[in-house]
């Protein structure tokens, strides 16, 4: 049998491997790395090169965890004072700030490389510009100045699938940038859902936040209008002949609902409502880029 001081060992190891893994941010970098792999499938009408898949897979995912976990350090004095986040590491002194940045410096570091010397350069840039868009221009300057945070920073998030797209073809098309646009006009709904029930806590970590600075009735409005720009973006793949219809009746159902969400959002709110739709919106995206992958394989 172990002995105690092992066992203890193997706790102590597992929580602090726990820790950092909650860095990264794993929900939100699912959903990265899945939009980023559905652009590397997009790309070919084959299937994509083994090596380039899971190296690409790997690096983007690896660099999207460096920039979480950069994320966790620049903000762990805002972390603390909102709900959503006081339970994450750094607030509450399980790691420190030399930890965190020494372990996104070297998980972000091998994503580097991975892109580099297994898939293409191109990649790689585009995946390093993506880590300085989102943990240093959105998360130092855009974040903490301006209400339209969410609006410009929605850049950064909106790259996955370029690089996925990049990482197959080395090229960034016409194709991947509607992709990009997708999820760029899909940012700003999504996220002010969340920032309208928790308006009170970006406003104690004084954070300009929409709801915060122009309020929640204005903020609601905006949250209904992007959702019809939404809708008529995410029909750009359709008209360019991109995708077929199995995808055209799965945007348009998709589309319905989240205009529904806005629509009430915007004429009768409530909190609960609003936790509603930032629930769907992540689903939403997941089903629309699901629908694509489906129609790509199979042509109706």
């Amino acid at each position: 049998m172990p002995s105690v001081e092992k066992v203890k060992a193997v706790s102590s190891f597992s929580h602090v491997a726990k820790q950092y893994w909650t860095l990264t941010k794993p929900r939100v970098v699912a959903l990265i790395v899945f939009c980023a792999v559905i652009g590397m499938f997009l790309a070919t009408p084959d299937l994509p090169n083994a090596q380039v898949l899971i190296a690409g897979t790997l690096g983007i995912w690896l660099v999207a965890g460096a920039a979480a976990a950069f994320n966790c350090l620049v903000e762990q004095q805002i972390d603390a004072k909102m709900a959503r986040t006081r339970a994450r590491p750094l607030p509450r002194g399980e790691l420190n700030s030399v930890q965190t940045l020494v372990f996104s410096s070297l998980v972000g570091g091998v994503g580097v490389w991975i892109l580099y010397v297994f898939v293409n350069p191109l990649t790689m840039w585009l995946t390093l510009a993506t880590f300085v868009g989102y943990a240093i221009i959105y998360t130092l300057l855009l974040k903490p100045n301006t209400p339209q945070n969410i609006v410009i920073g929605g850049a950064s998030g909106a790259m996955p699938p370029v690089l996925g797209w990049a990482a197959v073809t080395n090229s960034v098309s016409p194709e991947a940038l509607v992709l990009f646009l997708i999820i760029f006009v899909w940012t700003p709904p999504h996220f002010w859902a969340l920032a309208l029930y928790r308006t009170q806590e970006y406003a104690r970590a004084g954070l300009p936040m929409l709801p915060v600075t122009h309020g929640a009735a204005f903020t609601q409005f905006h949250v209904f209008l992007y959702t019809i720009m939404l809708a008529a973006t995410t029909l750009i793949p359709f008209a360019m002949k991109m995708s077929g219809l199995i995808y055209l009746a799965s945007a348009v159902v998709l589309n319905a609902i989240f205009i529904g969400y806005g629509y009430k959002i915007w004429k009768n709110y409530s909190d609960a409502l609003a936790k509603k739709a930032f629930t769907y919106s992540i689903a939403y995206l997941a089903f629309l880029f699901a629908a694509l992958l489906v129609d790509h394989y199979v042509a109706v």
